[in-house]
């Protein structure tokens, strides 16, 4: 049985940036920045008030009588006993005979096109212990995403306007930033066994070190970016803001009302609706509060049982970076052009190359990490290469098809018509004349008229680049999610 290692990391980044914030709130209220101290208390009470709760939700505590445990979560105190019980249950394993076990079956990675299952018994205190960190992998998110991520950025924002840094903002940075890392490298491990729970997974340190490097440049350049832009046009970043974090709350309530499915009541069976309601929109919440950041490993999907998308969307990461990328841009343009005196001893077009060449480095290592350190990477249906290749031909026909066809002006204008093209146009004509008297039967001329409209003949294209190749088809797909298939030839078409 493996060392509650996790347990306890969650907990020292947790008790450390409480404290420091504690400790900052205060320095802040003896310098009379009544302002500076309550953002700054609000970014650590909420989310602490959050992981209690959640805490006491995956350990069913409302429905047991444990009225110490209660009382030291709402004292704050919960992740500090929960740390304590999962040490004490981890120091008792082999002293106790355990009454009963269950049997649990896992797949192994395939080899050689095979797969094994595995079967291992699982005791009571090993089961316990794996609720103990299923509890602390989600809390951590939540501590990362909605308390240190905003405490980072607001803690860095007024270190430039106030053109330095005290050992206690310094400090309670440096944790911050650091719990934000943690929480995003949980967040991937966490959806990789909930994708994959029937597999036995194994993740390698290569695995977690590209995780840290990929999440440590996105993440690190995003703050940057947020702060650098506020900093100059302090109207502007609030609407900038509410209206990331509104696309994706509101991105995962779209698609479930699109599918038309029922309203989902598996979660609890203690909860009401109104209860699961409010669960739905806390998951949401989160999941928003994770994308204003970094992309969320975890993709919500409210009409799945376990409300996960399951399956690796390529399109849709490839999508959130490449808007990202513009959006960070974008926000570091305005910030150059905008920029005041106070800027006057930095280098600004140094610092935007640096910042979008950071951004660019983590999504190398994101590319790294799945082509290959997953440690699924095996059960892919499509390479992470081959699945972004895709994505982008499909986004380059989707700019195609929807700009206006222009038609070439070339050797197949120029030249005189052949007798070949006056017998079908002729052709044509009479069988032109032939549909006027029945009006629901297809004719040749809407044919042709669709043809040119939709793509080009072979001798077009040909005269277009120089003798290429013709018109043929084209089929591809993203890992089993996306699917697109383009063709030239006038048979494919069908009349309707």
């Amino acid at each position: 049985m493996r060392l509650p290692s996790s347990i306890f990391v969650s907990v020292s980044l947790f008790t450390a940036e409480t404290t420091a914030a504690l400790y900052l709130s205060s320095t802040y209220r003896s310098a009379g920045d009544q302002i500076w101290q309550g953002l700054t208390l609000l970014f650590t009470l909420v989310p602490s008030v959050l992981v209690q709760l959640t805490l006491t939700f995956i350990h069913r505590d409302l429905s047991r009588d444990r009225p110490l445990i209660l009382l030291l979560h709402i004292l704050q105190l919960g992740p500090i006993v929960r740390c304590l019980e999962a040490f004490c249950i981890y120091g008792s394993v082999g002293r106790v005979e355990e009454p009963y076990v269950s049997i649990t079956r896992k797949k192994q990675m395939p080899r050689r096109g095979q797969s094994e299952e595995v079967e291992r018994q699982v005791g009571q205190a090993e089961g316990k212990l794996f609720t103990h960190r299923a509890a602390f992998a989600r809390t951590s998110v939540i501590q990362a995403f909605l308390g240190s991520a905003p405490q980072l950025t607001l803690q860095l924002y007024i270190c430039v306007l106030q053109q330095g840094v005290s050992i206690g903002r310094g400090t309670l940075m440096v944790i911050s930033m650091l719990s934000i890392v943690y929480g995003a490298l949980r967040c991937n491990i966490l959806a990789i066994k909930i994708k994959y729970d029937d597999y036995e997974v194994d993740v390698r340190p290569m695995a977690y070190l590209c995780i840290f490097l990929w999440r440590s440049f996105e993440i690190a350049t995003r703050v940057v970016v947020l702060v650098l832009f506020s900093s100059v046009l302090q109207l502007w970043v609030l609407p900038v803001v509410l209206l990331n974090f509104l696309i994706f709350f509101l991105y995962p309530w779209i698609l479930f009302w699109q599918s038309h499915s029922p309203f989902p009541e598996n979660i609890e069976k203690t909860l009401t609706r109104v209860g699961t309601t409010i669960v739905l929109c806390l998951l949401t919440f989160l999941y928003a509060g994770i994308n204003m950041f970094c992309w969320s490993a975890v993709q919500v999907k409210l009409n799945d049982p376990d409300l996960i998308n399951k399956s690796q969307n390529w399109y849709r990461m490839a999508v959130y970076y490449m808007l990202r990328f513009v959006e960070n841009a974008s926000l570091l343009l305005l910030w150059y052009i905008y920029k005041t005196d106070f800027y006057k001893f930095i280098c600004a077009p140094l610092l935007v190359l640096q910042l979008l060449v950071a951004y660019a480095i983590g999504i190398f290592f994101m590319l790294v990490f799945y082509q290959f350190c997953h440690p699924c990477r095996r059960l892919f249906s499509s390479s992470m290469t081959q699945g972004l290749w895709n994505c982008s031909s499909l986004l380059c026909l989707m700019c195609t098809s929807s700009s206006p066809q222009r038609r070439p002006m070339g050797k197949s204008v120029l030249e005189p018509p052949s007798p070949n093209i006056h017998k079908d146009s002729v052709n044509n004509e009479a069988q032109d004349t032939g549909s006027d008297s029945t009006e629901d039967m297809p004719n040749d001329t809407t044919f042709d008229m669709i043809n040119e409209t939709i793509c080009e003949t072979p001798n077009e294209i040909s005269s277009n680049i120089g003798g290429g190749g013709g018109g043929g088809g084209g089929e591809g797909g993203v890992n089993g999610d996306i699917s697109q298939s383009v063709s030239c030839n006038p048979k494919s078409i069908t009349n309707v």
